[in-house]
């Protein structure tokens, strides 16, 4: 059995150029190239890209799949339990995100209809949420540190100046 690379990324749900671009960084090369250079994947291929989506899958770094799939079969458990771990924190840190978020509704009615928000009803409610300094200063940090063009575009929307929402990222990345 020969697959092209077309057919073979059909068949499995991807673009043509993401298996270019794994035999590119050397992660799934082809058994062959057929007539007018066209790479051909045999059976052994297609199962490592069975392996290869099953990790990505999971989340799990091209990086840490190359290691996987080229490595002693001791460095699976490791990269997997890391891999584990990170989601762990990621579930905590939604987790967090869910209870602002259920705070914030079953505070809605403090929110008179149409008022812009501002730093001050920002704080406001976060506090009637349950939320202490220490909790407000990790919610700036989590947000600057997954994803800090929106902690950037929250701060301004809270009508923040510039010079003190450059200070508020700075300080929230240290």
């Amino acid at each position: 059995m020969s697959l092209t690379v077309g057919r073979l990324a059909r068949k499995h749900g991807l673009s043509r150029s993401t298996l270019l671009y794994y035999d590119s960084i050397g992660l799934l090369a082809p058994a062959g190239h057929g007539r007018g250079e066209y790479r051909r994947y045999s059976a052994a291929d297609e199962r490592r890209l069975e392996q290869i989506c099953l990790y990505r899958r999971a989340g799990v770094s091209l990086k840490d799949i190359r290691a996987i799939l080229d490595g002693p079969p001791t460095g699976l458990t490791g990269i997997l339990k890391q891999r584990f771990a990170e989601l762990e924190a990621e579930i905590g840190r939604l987790r967090e995100q869910q209870q602002v978020i259920a705070g914030l509704l079953s505070n809605a009615g403090a929110v008179p209809a149409g008022a812009p928000m501002s730093r001050e009803l920002w704080t406001e409610l976060l506090r009637a949420s349950g939320f202490s300094e220490e909790d407000m200063d990790a919610w700036h940090r989590t947000f600057e540190r997954t994803s800090p063009r929106r902690h950037e575009q929250f701060l301004r929307l809270l009508n923040i100046p510039e010079e003190e929402v450059a200070a508020i990222r700075q300080w929230a990345a240290r």
